[in-house]
């Protein structure tokens, strides 16, 4: 499996209330249903543990990919890019890291 995690602040002037009603709506059960999906979560950080300061980040996202052939070709769609455009006005330069689980 991959995984890309996705780190992000909401632009200036976003608001959080229709970024988490837009992921509600349309990108979680848009990515949930992509063939190449295996899971896809969205989380909004709350603090730092032991810490008073402010989490680098707003959002994270979780997604696993069985398939990553797969996932170019879901993400090629039409569909795929107006999301994806939709995404992109609220978020400030996320950054998508793909990644592997070091299993024992």
């Amino acid at each position: 499996m991959t995984y890309i995690v996705v780190l992000f602040n909401l632009k200036d002037g976003a608001s959080p209330d229709a970024y988490e009603a837009w992921a509600r709506s349309t990108d979680i059960p848009t990515v949930r249903g992509l063939k190449s999906n295996a899971g896809f979560d969205v989380f909004k950080t709350l603090s730092m543990r032991g810490s008073d300061k402010t989490p680098p980040y707003q959002y994270v996202e979780l997604i696993t990919i069985a398939d990553m052939d797969q996932f170019g070709a879901d993400v090629a769609t039409d569909m795929m890019k107006k999301v994806g455009g939709e995404f992109r006005e609220f978020a400030d330069s996320p950054m998508f890291i793909v990644s592997e689980k070091i299993e024992p």
